[in-house]
Formats: C-alpha cells, sequence, structure tokens
C-alpha cells in the first residue's frame, strides 16, 4: 500500500461507518474489495492490518451498529474474510475476537439484515474467501457455520445456494487436498473432520427422502466431480462415489424420485473423472441403467455427453447413439405402412412405447424433436466421432420430418397421421431439421437420395407458406448440398441431373427476388452470393445464371427501399461480377453488365447511399476485387484506389473509413510486390534518383495515399487510427529497413522539413484531422515525395502506436483516485482535490 492511500484509508473507513453518511455507489465499494484482493494476493503477512488499525476498527464500528445497511454490512462481510485469507491475519482477527462475531454462531443470521439476500450472499463470499487455511477449516467446524452453510444450499436465491454449493466443494477439496493422502483411498472414516461433515451431510441428505434435499446433494456431487479432473483427485474421488453409488442406482429405479435430470448431468461429470478411466467396472453398468431407465428428453444430454467422451466403452456409446436415434427411428416407422419396418435401428435401448407417448403428444412432440436434432448437429460438427452414424436413414427421417411439417407426405400408420398434425407449419422444428440437413452435406454416403432430397428442398423453397426464416435455413441447405453435388457429378459424370437441378433452383431464385417481403428478397441474395463463391468455376453454374434472369434481378435491387437488401444486392453483385467481368474469358451479355458500368454502380451507392450497411458492402467488395487483381493494371489499380480513398475519408462510418484503410493496406502491398524487385537498401532522404524505393513513393503520393493515412491518425473513433498506424508503421520499415531515421532537429532548415515539423506538433495534439485538407494543407503537402519520405522517417510513429492502443480509461483508476472519489462521495474533502477517472 502506497503512503499516499494509507493516509487517505482512516477517513474512508470512518466515512463507511458512520451511519450519517449517505449510502455509497456499489460499484465503488466493489472496487475497493478488488483492491483489498489484489493487496492480500501479493501480501500474506499480518503487516496490513497492524498497520492499519483502521480496518479492524471499520470492522468493529460495523458490528456496532444497531441497524447498519444491508450494502456496508455486505461489505465489511466480504472485507473480513478477502483480510482472514491468511493465517496470520485471520489470527489477528481471532485475537480481536471479530471473526466469531462475523461469521460464528453469534453473528448477523438472526438480526433484520439476514433477510436481504445481498447480505447471505456476501457472508458466503466472505466464508469462501477466507477458506485458504487449516484454521479456518477448524473455525468453520467449531462454532456451527457448517449448519448455516448446509441450510444456505437450500436459500431462495439462486445465487445465494449457488455460492454456498460452490463453497461446499471447495471446503471439500481444499481440506483433502490439505491432508496427506495416504488413507483416502480405503475409507473416509480418516478424512479430515471437515470433509466427514461434508461426506456425512450428503449422505444424509440423499437418505432423508425429501426431494428438495436429494437435489441439492445431487447438484453438490455434479459440481465436485466437474471441478475435479485432475489425477491427485482420483483417490478420494473414488471412495466417495463408492459409498453414494448404490443410493444413486436406486434413484434410477425409484419413479417417485423427482431429480432425474441432475442425475444424468452428474453421471456425466463421474463419467468424466479420472477414476474411470477403465472401460469396465460397475459405474458403466449404472451408466447403461440411467440409459435405459431416464426418459427420453432426460437421456439426451447424457447420451450426447458420453458420445464425445475419448474413453466411453464401445458398447455404451452405441446404446447412447441408440438413445438418440430413437425418436428419429420412431418417425420413419411412423411414415411406414402398418405392416412394413422401415426403421433406423436394429433394437431400442428403453420402451419405444415411451417416444412414442412424447411424439403423440402436441406439447411434447416438437420439444423432444428440437432437442435431439440439436444433438444430432452437434455430434455431426465433431471431427472424430467414434461411432458410426447411420446417415442414410438418418437423411431420410430428416426428410421424412420435413414433409409432416409442410403437409406433403400422408402416412398411412395412425402415429404418423398424429405426428404429422403435431409438426404441421412447426417452425421450430424445420429450422433443426434443416440444420441438421446442412451438417449432412459433409458426409459421403448419403448420394442414393440425393434427388429425392432436393424435390424436398425446392418444395419448401418454391412454398408461399414458407416462413422466411425457414427459407433461409432451406437456402442454407440447399447451398452445401449444391457444392456436394457438384463435387459429386465432377467425378460420377453426373451433369445431366447437376444442371437440372440448378435450372430448377433459378427458376426459384427469380421468384424469391421479386417477394414483397424484404427478408425473403436478402435471404434469396445471400444464397446467390454463397453459391457463386463456391459453384463461379463450374460450368453448369454459369450457364444456368447467364440463361436466367437473376442478373438482372440481382442489378435491380441495388436500389431497394431497405439497406439490408441493398447491402446484401452489393455483395452479390461484387461476387457475380467476378464472372460476368473479371473473368479471364467474360461471357458476352448485355452492354449494362461491363466492368465500367458496374464500378460506376458501385461507387455511386459507396459515395450517396443514405445507410451505412451498403456502405460497407461497396468498401468490402472493392477490397476483395483489388485482392484477387481484379482492378487491371498499376494504373488502372492507382485511379481505382485514389477514387475509393477521396470517397470514403469523409465518409460519417467508421466501419466504411477502416474498409478504405484496409483497401490501402492491400494496395501497398500489391504495390511494393510490382516495384520493389530489388532487394531492399537504406535510401536517401532526398528522393532524386530513379529507384523502385522512389517509385513506389511517387505511386503512393498521385494515389494521395499519405493524406488519408495521417488524417486517420486523428480519427475520433480508435479502430481506424490503430489500423492508419499499423499502414504507416509497416510503410517505414519498407523505407527506411535498417532504423536510420531521420533526426528531426536535423531536417527543419528545408520548406519540406518545416512541414514535416509542423506534422509532428499536430499529431501531438491530436488534432490533425481539423487542421488540414487531403490536397496539401497548412504546412505540409501529401503529395511531395520528398515531404512523405521524412514524415515516414522523423515522425515517432511507435510511439504514436503506443498512444492509441491504451485503453480509453489509460488515465488510471488507481487506488489513491478511487480514495479521493470516495471521500469527495462523502464530502469530507474539497472539490479540487478529487481526481476522478
Amino acid at each position: 500500500m502506497t503512503r499516499e492511500c494509507a493516509a487517505l484509508l482512516p477517513g474512508v473507513c470512518a466515512a463507511l461507518a458512520d451511519p450519517r453518511q449517505p449510502g455509497l455507489d456499489d460499484t465503488c465499494l466493489e472496487k475497493l474489495l478488488d483492491w483489498f484482493r489484489s493487496l492480500t494476493w501479493f501480501d500474506q503477512t499480518v503487516e496490513l492490518v497492524q498497520d492499519n488499525p483502521c480496518l479492524t476498527e471499520l470492522l468493529t464500528s460495523v458490528l456496532a451498529l444497531p441497524d447498519p445497511s444491508p450494502s456496508i454490512l455486505s461489505f465489511t462481510l466480504q472485507l473480513a474474510g478477502i483480510l482472514a485469507s491468511s493465517e496470520s491475519r485471520f489470527q489477528h482477527l481471532q485475537q480481536e475476537k471479530l471473526l466469531g462475531r462475523l461469521f460464528g454462531q453469534e453473528g448477523p443470521r438472526g438480526s433484520a439484515a439476514w433477510e436481504d439476500a445481498s447480505v447471505r450472499s456476501a457472508w458466503v463470499k466472505g466464508v469462501h474467501s477466507m477458506v485458504h487455511h487449516q484454521p479456518a477449516l477448524h473455525f468453520l467446524c467449531s462454532t456451527g457455520s457448517m449448519e448455516v452453510i448446509f441450510t444456505l444450499q437450500g436459500d431462495p436465491s439462486l445465487f445465494v445456494a449457488s455460492a454456498a454449493s460452490q463453497l461446499l466443494v471447495h471446503m471439500l477439496t481444499f481440506s483433502l487436498e490439505s491432508e496427506t493422502t495416504k488413507a483416502l483411498s480405503t475409507k473416509d472414516c480418516d478424512w479430515p473432520v471437515c470433509a466427514q461433515m461434508i461426506v456425512k451431510h450428503i449422505e444424509e441428505s440423499l437418505q432423508s427422502g425429501s426431494a428438495s434435499h436429494i437435489e441439492q446433494s445431487l447438484k453438490l456431487l455434479s459440481s465436485l466431480f466437474g471441478s475435479c479432473f485432475g489425477s491427485c483427485y482420483a483417490a478420494w474421488t473414488e471412495v466417495l462415489w463408492l459409498d453414494i453409488a448404490k443410493q444413486i442406482e436406486s434413484f434410477l429405479l425409484e419413479e417417485t424420485v423427482q431429480a432425474q435430470p441432475v442425475l444424468a448431468n452428474l453421471l456425466l461429470n463421474v463419467a468424466r473423472s479420472p477414476v474411470f478411466c477403465s472401460t469396465e467396472g460397475n459405474f458403466w453398468t449404472l451408466v447403461t441403467s440411467a440409459l435405459e431407465h431416464l426418459t427420453p428428453v432426460q437421456a439426451g444430454p447424457l447420451a450426447v455427453g458420453l458420445l464425445k467422451l475419448c474413453k466411453c466403452p464401445q458398447d455404451v456409446r452405441i446404446q447412447a447413439l441408440t438413445v438418440l436415434l430413437q425418436p428419429m427411428d420412431c418417425i420413419l416407422r411412423a411414415a411406414s405402412q402398418p405392416l412394413e419396418c422401415a426403421g433406423l435401428l436394429d433394437e431400442s435401448v428403453s420402451d419405444p412405447v415411451a417416444v412414442e407417448s412424447l411424439l403423440s403428444s402436441k406439447t411434447s412432440c416438437a420439444g423432444l424433436l428440437c432437442q435431439t436434432l440439436a444433438h444430432l448437429e452437434k455430434l455431426l460438427s465433431l471431427k472424430h466421432l467414434r461411432v458410426d452414424l447411420p446417415c442414410v436413414s438418418l437423411l431420410h427421417s430428416l426428410m421424412t420430418i420435413l414433409q409432416f411439417c409442410n403437409g406433403f407426405l400422408s402416412p398411412a400408420s395412425p402415429l404418423g397421421s398424429t405426428i404429422s398434425r403435431n409438426l404441421i407449419n412447426c417452425f421450430r422444428v424445420q429450422k433443426s431439421a434443416l440444420d441438421v440437413l446442412a451438417a449432412l452435406s459433409e458426409k459421403k454416403d448419403c448420394d442414393t437420395l440425393l434427388g429425392s432430397l432436393f424435390d424436398v428442398l425446392l418444395a419448401y423453397l418454391q412454398s408461399p407458406n414458407t416462413n422466411p426464416t425457414v427459407l433461409k435455413k432451406t437456402f442454407q441447405a440447399t447451398s452445401k448440398w449444391l457444392v456436394h453435388l457438384q463435387e459429386l457429378s465432377s467425378s460420377n459424370s453426373q451433369w445431366q441431373q447437376t444442371e437440372k437441378i440448378l435450372e430448377d433452383v433459378f427458376v426459384v431464385l427469380q421468384k424469391r427476388l421479386c417477394s414483397p417481403c424484404w427478408e425473403v428478397r436478402d435471404s434469396s441474395l445471400e444464397f446467390l452470393t454463397a453459391m457463386t463463391k463456391c459453384l463461379r468455376d463450374q460450368k453448369e453454374f454459369r450457364q444456368c445464371l447467364l440463361s436466367s434472369e437473376v442478373l438482372r434481378l440481382t442489378e435491380n435491387l441495388l436500389e431497394d427501399p431497405e439497406s439490408y437488401v441493398r447491402a446484401s444486392a452489393v455483395t452479390a453483385v461484387g461476387h457475380l461480377a467476378l464472372i460476368t467481368c473479371f473473368a479471364p474469358e467474360p461471357p458476352v451479355i448485355g452492354n449494362q453488365y461491363n466492368k465500367e458500368s458496374i464500378v460506376a454502380k458501385l461507387q455511386e451507392i459507396l459515395s450517396t447511399d443514405s445507410e451505412g450497411f451498403p456502405r460497407r458492402a461497396v468498401i468490402s467488395i472493392f477490397t476483395k476485387w483489388l485482392r484477387e487483381g481484379c482492378t487491371g493494371q498499376l494504373a488502372d489499380t492507382e485511379q481505382f484506389v485514389s477514387r475509393v480513398i477521396q470517397t470514403v475519408e469523409h465518409d460519417l462510418d467508421w466501419e466504411v473509413r477502416l474498409g478504405g484503410l484496409e483497401l490501402v493496406e492491400i494496395f501497398c502491398s500489391q504495390t511494393t510486390c510490382q516495384l520493389a524487385q530489388c532487394p531492399y537498401a537504406p535510401v536517401s532522404s532526398a528522393v532524386t534518383s530513379s529507384t523502385p524505393q522512389n517509385e513506389l513513393l511517387r505511386v503512393f503520393c498521385r494515389t494521395k495515399l499519405f493524406g488519408f493515412l495521417f488524417g486517420s491518425l486523428c480519427d475520433c473513433d480508435k479502430p481506424v487510427g490503430q489500423r492508419a498506424c499499423d499502414v504507416l508503421v509497416g510503410l517505414r520499415a519498407h523505407f527506411y529497413p535498417m532504423s536510420n531515421l531521420e533526426n528531426p532537429q536535423e531536417i527543419e532548415d528545408s520548406p519540406a522539413g518545416r512541414g514535416v515539423a509542423w506534422l509532428q506538433r499536430t499529431l501531438r495534439q491530436g488534432s490533425l484531422a481539423q487542421n488540414f485538407t487531403m490536397d496539401g494543407g497548412d504546412g505540409v503537402d501529401f503529395q511531395d515525395p520528398e515531404s512523405m519520405m521524412l514524415a515516414l522517417g522523423a515522425i515517432d510513429l511507435l510511439e504514436l502506436h503506443d498512444e492509441l492502443n491504451k485503453s480509453s480509461d489509460h488515465m488510471e483508476e488507481s487506488p489513491q483516485s478511487l480514495l479521493q472519489d470516495i471521500l469527495a462521495a462523502v464530502g469530507t474533502i474539497e472539490d479540487n482535490e478529487v481526481d476522478c477517472y
């Protein structure tokens, strides 16, 4: 603690303990606690409280108040716990007889303030902070505090209950880690007193017959096993599990116990524990029993968690997958004729009637399917799934669900008719099924169903009843399956099927681009862009595109009244231009699709559109074109970049200006590669000879690049200034590779040098943007190669870089400033002494 803070602290403590003072803002109190946490973390000695007696006086004064405010009492409890976190300070506070009055039997538990959840929460936090040494554990076990913690597990405030549970986990693990482990692997009667009390409480709660107590202990056990991953926990966690395993097994078999969801989470956390690295043993038998006896909804999260584990036995893994596939199996069977057996599974884990019952109910059908589909999507995203998914049957089941939802399938079985009625127009299930459908496109063995699959997708794309969000998902799935189909046709010569499907897709797309619903127009454009990105090199795609009206309709949407649609149209037009304008051999189409026309339209949007989204899209497309070398030879590129710079430098949207800087960065990199064909060498500050570096500098000056970069350094939006500085630092590294920077004091004799000196002073004032014009301006010519060479060498860009990368609150929120603010808030110091931050 600094001398200044030590001088201010007594006044702060006195103000906090004074009931006449107005209540302090909770944020100030939290910052004060954070400061004490940092002090005690680095200093474990007793001197902190001995040298600052005002701290113990604050605790004593608050305890003496007849009715302290909840905020001050909460602060005091947490502060006491933080101070008592070291053994020496704990002993000091014990000698002062403070800890018993705060956390023992004579503590605040019987007061009116205890009714406030924030006080109970602060009590738990204070105890948690204190439990970092054995004396604290002995104190809690001998003062009746353990019973309070057990009670708070069932607190009506979820925050308090959760904090109490986490405290018990911490106490149990800390008490066992602190003791020798030689006897821990055999019996828990040799465990420390604190651990024995917690284990006894858990066992009694599990046997109590009280649903709330059982659930509390199961949650505690779940948190405990969920936090004990290291091998150092293996011995005692195994002892603990053996003590409770029989009771857990009984809960699975008792229909009256309502804690099955917590049981599933507990078993999953135990399965992750190092105790059960072996794939043999009674535990996995219990897991198998859980998969059989839990309801389909409860067993789903357990099953998907088991499938992610590396060490799960293969038979359990197959059983877990079967649990997840049961609803999908039921869907297939329900869609079949009564005497057919067209299911997905050979056998089921639990009673199929339970799944059928859930799917037959209007209230549970969608919920079960959405949960199952979400789990399957997770599994499909895994790189290494240690069990084979029946992808063809799964795809068939997904198509069946989608047909149930839009009413295009009339099942013959009574169950199928019921499910169909439950799912008709169910958007939740449609979206979930389409997500899984898209994920399945990565699999290689679904080719036999491609024709039927695209029939289902096209039906959704064509139907006027398709919800706009569902349509967006359908577009996304269709895009992924088109890529899959294209890969397949290139290897199997199935180009006729591909061409027919693409023709049908473009017919639908033409219709959707004209939709009165802007969300549909927007999704259609996004779909077109996605297709163009993936398929632009494919002959069938280009033929279908050019023979349709999609190009014209897309260009018309550049003038759409909705800004989101205009932005998506810009992106689509930009990607389509890679086919129509910038291809090595562009197709022969109408004059309206030539390069000059498209560039002019997008530049007009960049300079005139009233919304930011379309302008951001334009600068993004221009950057893509430049990166892919679509803007022509160097002279053409100079003109293009110069026009863009002069447009975006005045844009009110900082993301557009930032996009302009990205464009400049790519231009600098590409131009350097084209011109600088000899090894870099130090260059004289007088640019006279015709070297590649000098020509490079002249190109940058002609493009008006330096004015944009230096002006952006003082942009009011920090990311813009940071990016501009990064680009300038990179340019300086090119022109001054050996750090032969200019001496600022030696360059002021020339006019260029005086201009650079002005520039440096202005940058330091942070007001460059208001003090010059890009065309040359007050004191420096940004288009003069000599001046810019001097500027790159003389201005301390690294110092500017550090300044720009400081956080917005770099006026440090020091502890001294915090203490001064607290004193100012209670009116004990003059206003002009406050160090506000």
